[in-house]
């Protein structure tokens, strides 16, 4: 923990910010970096202040993480402080039409870090802004939670590459116009990382960096208001050390929850996340937001604090690395989502709500829970942006809230029981070949499993199979923000149940759904004559759309009542009155929208898709899971 200057004794006061921008003049401290701390030094003293301000080493600290923040700067790049400029003058730059995700395992697609480089060409291809990977780096071996249990974050994973072929990589997808997006798995840490070990050592300086009792009686007080997370690995939230001693895992056993409430460990991951920067990521995907604080009597989850410290961390890297984002990750009641996006927390978020009501709509066939969502839970605030994706390397969990549901007149328990059931087959007349995740026999509680492609009817040969994979990223590519593919969806990619011979992974039936990359499908991407080929033909035409028609870009959006519950519709306005209108049928046959729904409009307009005339004033016919995207005048 070196700390070249430091203010002792810090304050409340705007005496403390002087001192540390006093120091920083002393050491000549670069003029640009020095703007960056005037403008966020005392926005990160006021967080200190509210974190750490009762501990007597609390606001001590916050010289330490400035000077951690000049030095980071010093050894930044100057191609990354170019894009810190550009991005500075074009602040929006995630919000545009042109963006496009993508995401997947390093080994799992490529084999590497070296085959995601010589996978460029076909992510320019297929128009690729973005590209996130799952977690690379240094991990336990066999279960690691994917990737997710860290024992370092400054060495990548020997199977998948090393950090400079990282940073290369960061640099080439620069040069072609792509982000790197990473996992930064900042909760815990595996129980093998560097700071674990030493933690339960008890070596000075980390005996606090995570949470170790001595028996039970402090567990014991914090479960009485904690739940448990994967109770197939271990119950409560605390497992126990050799030594007799209980340590916090909220997750795996073999993930141990960092101590936020130690000031140190804030600086210590300040400097993993800066180090990242350094090698080129641009986004950093912020695991887990949700459980960072713990308060003995709530259930430490989303506490105050926890908003405060991604705050806190988002003034640190606006210093010293000013074009990284933020991108939440939470997985709680919708109100909750919300309120980790902000330009001063977290700038982008995971849209989880329209992503498990995408699927709601599909088994239901039924469009208002999602319509609902999308005029009630869709607005942002400026400055910020979804990330609106079909499915991801987690389980499905239908996170939509009850008193929504209750408003349709839907029992939350029994409708989540249903659609559990629906998309693991249960279900007479289920198209689905999903697989039950982490499903508890006595409560029925469980999450879904499963690629889009078999979760959706083509792995079972279901007729409206390809289509649905259709209707559900059109929606994605339509509602706002950035839209991310699993990279093999495009090509129809089906689960993978190899999973359950693998020592490592047949207890996780997440596996079924982060297959190899399917070679196959990839080779019958352009033949029409395959579900690959028609549902990549497809899909890539709505990529190529969207890319050129401005009205989607940014995240405004208004509801539109189609009045027929299968349909899910909104306008996505642009200037002069000119909206595009989205259409997306989840029934299994065509319904008719009438002229005096659509009379608001102009009679007149444009097939988007299919880049034709459509005429309003009769009425329109959407097929069965079918999309249309109007270029429509707004009267």
């Amino acid at each position: 923990m070196r700390e070249a200057f430091r203010v002792p004794h810090l304050s409340a006061g705007p005496d403390d910010v002087s001192g540390i921008l006093s120091q920083l003049t002393a050491t000549r401290a670069d003029r640009e970096f020095f703007a960056g701390v005037e403008l966020h030094l005392p926005r990160l003293h006021d967080l200190f202040r509210r974190l750490y301000g009762d501990r007597p080493d609390g606001l001590e600290r916050l010289a330490s993480v400035v000077d951690l923040a000049r030095r980071s700067w010093a050894e930044r790049p100057a191609g990354l402080k170019d894009v810190d400029r550009e991005r500075a003058s074009t602040p929006d730059w995630f919000e545009s039409e042109r963006m496009l995700g993508g995401v997947c395992y390093a080994d799992r697609y490529a084999g590497g870090l070296r085959g995601i480089r010589e996978s460029i060409p076909y992510f320019r291809e297929l128009g690729l802004t973005y590209l996130h990977l799952m977690p690379l780096f240094e991990c336990p071996e066999g279960n690691s939670d994917g990737g997710y249990a860290v024992s370092s974050y400054r060495r990548v994973n020997p199977a998948v590459g090393t950090m400079e072929e990282l940073a290369d990589l960061a640099a080439d997808l620069r040069r072609a116009g792509i982000s790197l997006v990473v996992d930064f798995i900042f909760n815990h840490t595996s129980n093998e990382h560097a700071w674990a070990q030493k933690a339960v050592a008890g070596d000075a300086g980390y005996e606090d960096f995570y949470l170790i009792y001595p028996d039970r009686e402090m567990p014991d007080a914090y479960e009485r208001t904690t739940r448990e997370i994967f109770p197939d690995d271990h119950s409560g939230s605390f497992v126990q050390l050799p030594d007799g001693r209980w340590i916090w895992a909220t997750f795996y056993h073999f993930q141990w929850d960092l101590n936020y409430a130690n000031p140190a460990v804030f600086e210590a991951m300040a400097g993993e996340m800066l180090f990242l920067a350094n090698q080129g990521v641009e986004i950093l995907r912020m695991d887990a937001v949700a459980f960072i604080w713990k308060r003995l009597g709530t259930s430490c989850e989303s506490l105050p604090e926890a908003h405060l410290l991604l705050q806190a961390f988002n003034a640190v890297l606006r210093m010293a690395a000013p074009s990284l984002l933020f991108k939440s990750e939470a997985i709680v009641h919708p109100d909750e989502v919300i309120s980790y996006i902000s330009p001063e927390e977290c700038q982008l978020s995971y849209n989880p709500l329209q992503m498990a009501l995408t699927w709601e709509a599909l088994a239901t066939r039924d469009g208002r829970l999602l319509q609902q969502a999308l005029e009630h839970r869709h607005a942002l605030p400026e400055g910020t942006a979804w990330v609106n994706y079909v499915r991801s390397h987690d389980d499905i969990g239908w996170t939509f809230a009850d008193e929504d549901a209750e408003e349709l007149g839907i029992q939350g328990y029994p409708h989540r029981r249903f659609l559990n059931d629906f998309y693991v087959g249960r279900v007479e007349g289920s198209f689905s070949r999903g697989v039950p995740f982490q499903e508890n026999e006595r409560t029925g509680d469980a999450r879904i499993a499963g690629t889009t492609a078999s979760l959706a009817g083509i792995e079972a040969g279901d007729a409206g199979g390809e289509d649905r994979v259709i209707l559900a990223h059109s929606l994605a590519l339509t509602t706002g923000g950035i839209p991310l593919l699993y990279l093999g969806d495009e090509v129809a990619q089906l689960n993978d149940y190899s999973y359950r011979r693998n020592r490592a992974e047949a207890g996780d039936s997440r596996w079924v759904h982060r297959p190899h990359r399917p070679a196959q499908n990839y080779a019958d991407r352009m033949d029409a004559a395959t579900p690959a080929g028609r549902v990549f033909s497809r899909l890539t035409r709505l990529i190529d759309v969207r890319r050129s028609t401005p009205e989607l870009a940014g995240n405004e959006l208004i509801a539109f009542d189609a009045h027929v519950d299968s349909v899910v519709a909104f306008l996505r306005p642009g200037d002069s009155g000119v909206a595009v209108l989205v259409l997306a049928n989840v029934a299994d046959h065509a319904v008719e929208i009438d002229a005096l729904t659509l009379s608001g409009l102009e009679p007149d307009a444009v097939d988007l898709i299919a880049d034709e005339p459509v005429a309003l004033a009769g009425g329109l016919t959407v097929p069965a899971h079918g999309v249309l995207w109007l270029r429509v005048g707004m009267r």
